[in-house]
């Protein structure tokens, strides 16, 4: 996961309404054409439930 950048990562997410599940978060991602590898680091997290951007950024960069 070297290559997280999470402006990219927010890019993808626009219109997330938080808080939001993991599975929101990848059905945004996948609407907004987010490239496999941002999907597939959303589909990784740990958590299931996010109440803000930051905390999305810090599961993916942590998992």
């Amino acid at each position: 996961m070297a290559d997280f950048n999470p402006i990219e990562m927010q890019k993808y997410l626009k219109g997330v309404d938080y808080p939001a599940s993991k599975d929101d978060l990848v059905s945004t991602a996948q609407s907004n054409d987010a490239p496999g590898e941002i999907v597939d680091q959303l589909k990784g997290m740990s958590k299931d439930s996010f109440d803000g951007p930051n905390a999305v950024v810090e599961a993916v960069s942590k998992s």
